[in-house]
């Protein structure tokens, strides 16, 4: 997959394996992310482990946030639009976000109809939209990039929240 992404990408794309099944990875962090934040201490879902960091639930929204725009990323360069796509930025998303104000059923039931839709998006494309290279973020990107990089951004987070916020 080299070349098919920002350099930066390669801290998520590296934590999985590079099988061809991301859809099936994409289908399993789901349901492990939804038991594992479940599982928690409720006090835990509003801990800012330092000033200026997220909550969990912070985080969980702006997993959502990022697939979003990621799977829309894959829509726009799997259908040849050769418009260069604009970075954004996560941290002026979260004070948007209303994440504390959230129940965590709120926030999956919103994760849940993301990720179906992200799924029914890249389940519908063939090999040759999936290696279709497009510009995000003044970077080349190939469309299976982008789902591994979604796959991966959530396993991160959930890295995160283990080291940092128990």
């Amino acid at each position: 997959m080299e070349g098919e992404f920002n350099p930066y990408a390669i801290m998520y794309i590296k934590l999985l394996p590079d099988d061809g099944l991301v859809l099936k990875h994409l289908k399993e962090n789901f349901k492990m992310v939804r038991e594992f934040v479940l599982s928690l201490p409720h006090d835990k879902l509003n801990y800012r482990y330092a000033q200026n960091k997220w909550t969990i639930k912070e985080i969980l929204v702006h997993i959502m946030d990022d697939e979003r725009i990621y799977a829309y990323r894959a829509l726009r360069i799997a259908r040849n639009d050769k418009t260069p796509l604009p970075g954004f930025e996560q941290e002026d998303y979260i004070p948007f976000s209303k994440a504390n104000k959230r129940s965590l059923n709120n926030i999956f039931q919103e994760y849940k109809t993301i990720r179906n839709a992200t799924l029914s998006l890249f389940a519908s494309l063939n090999k040759e939209d999936l290696m279709r290279i497009g510009t995000a973020n003044n970077h080349p990107v190939s469309v299976r990039a982008l789902a591994y990089h979604i796959a991966g951004h959530e396993l991160h987070h959930v890295n995160v929240i283990k080291e940092r916020y128990l």
